[in-house]
């Protein structure tokens, strides 16, 4: 097996920059080195639940991938490693996984500052880089980057508005609502909007009419939850809508319990899912966004492939002890990334950057989970969003919205 070297001289990195990445690859089908994948996740630190389902998808993909023949004929290897959550290290690593270690495709990382971080690299070296998870369209602007977790060009205004659609729907429909955003820049542009696009959860609400009771800004280091709380249900809104991360909605429910108060709705953004289940009454009727949940309904309209990669990705997820083990949005994004890169690859038959950039433009991809997919520049790649909300439902997270995707009506 040829060794990729750790040691290249810097000189040789200096001149190979601008082209390493277009002129990489070519037809290789004969070579019978393996094909090496080179990414960062984040395994530790802040970011390890999530970052965990990623590699535990990617690495089923792989194996998936190489025990039907692999890639070009050829072995695939994925070389991952951990950025620590870290956004810092993040362009060094992929640094020395384009200059040092030679790999011939990449992958991105989890989170949105570390994707930015890893693109400037891709885009500084000329590399394809399909990502998970980084959904803020505007700040993705590297033509060669290709999401695989899409709510529109505008998400900022998509999903308040899928939201609100879905809401009014209720007998009876909200008129008061909470509105509570972490600082983070991964969810308040979902509240306040982004750069010169104001719209948003609270502009919008205003458009449809309805009186924002409460509107709170916390940092995402927030650990005393029970102002929130308190203020919240004081003003007894019919809907709370947390645009926050993680585990926040979790403890904003705990806080709220603890004064023994429950909302009477409530949708979290992008949650943990398996805490806000392990919530349990609390958090019956919660409401989030979702790109996929494997309810049986949905499951039936797939092909068989798609069940066996959801029991699959089960075992696997429970052999690492993760706290979630349900093939759902997270572990999606990371299979349509895979398939938009490996298609990528066999569209051209070889590793070119370019030629791979070009074909998923002119061509798209076809996914198992979200259908074929397709990415204009103009809309820095974002396609139509499949995107659908989802609802604890007796214990179990369930499609409801849209009604023509749902596998149970929203209550």
């Amino acid at each position: 097996m040829r060794r990729r070297s750790f040691t290249a001289l810097a000189t040789v990195v200096a001149l190979s920059v601008a082209v390493a990445g277009c002129n990489r690859g070519g037809d290789e089908a004969g070579d019978s080195d393996p094909i090496v994948v080179g990414s960062t996740l984040s395994l530790t630190g802040a970011f390890a639940a999530t970052g965990a389902i990623h590699k535990v998808a990617g690495e089923e993909f792989v194996d998936r991938l190489n025990a039907a023949g692999g890639l070009l004929g050829r072995k695939v290897e994925w070389k991952v490693v951990d950025d620590q959550s870290d956004q810092s290290k993040v362009s060094q690593l992929y640094e020395r996984l384009i200059s040092q270690d030679k790999v011939d495709l990449l992958m991105g990382p989890y989170a949105t500052p570390n994707i930015l971080s890893a693109m400037a690299v891709a885009q500084r070296h000329g590399y394809v880089l399909p990502q998970h998870t980084a959904v803020l369209a505007p700040q993705l602007t590297y033509e060669c980057q290709f999401p695989a977790w899409s709510i529109g060009p505008t998400p900022n205004s998509f999903i308040p508005n899928q939201l609100f659609d879905a809401v009014a729907t209720l007998n009876p429909a909200p008129k008061k609502i909470a509105v509570l955003t972490s600082q983070s820049g991964s969810a308040a542009f979902v509240s306040d909007g982004f750069g010169d696009d104001k719209a948003g959860v609270l502009s919008i609400a205003k458009e449809r009419g309805l009186d924002v009771a409460v509107n709170v800004h916390y940092p995402p280091t927030t650990t005393d939850w029970a102002p929130i709380a308190t203020q919240v249900r004081d003003a007894n809104p019919d809907l709370v809508i947390d645009n926050g991360l993680g585990v926040d909605a979790v403890n904003i429910l705990t806080a709220m319990k603890q004064l023994n108060y429950t909302p009477r709705k409530m949708f979290a953004l992008f949650p943990a899912p398996g805490p806000l289940l392990a919530a349990g009454a609390q958090a019956e009727g919660m409401l989030s966004v979702s790109m996929f949940e494997p309810n049986q309904a949905t499951l039936a309209k797939l092909p068989p492939e798609a069940t066996e990669i959801v029991n699959d990705f089960t075992k696997r997820a429970t052999a690492a002890k993760l706290p979630y083990t349900v093939f759902e949005t997270q572990a999606t994004a990371s299979w349509n990334a895979w398939q938009i890169l490996t298609e990528g690859v066999k569209a051209v038959n070889g590793t070119d950057q370019k030629k791979i950039c070009d074909a998923l433009h002119e061509k798209g991809v076809d996914t198992t989970f979200s259908g074929h997919l397709t990415f204009d520049p103009k809309d820095h790649n974002f396609w139509p969003t499949t995107q659908t909300l989802k609802q604890i439902q007796n214990g179990d997270w369930v499609t409801v919205w849209p009604a023509d995707k749902a596998a149970a009506p929203i209550k």
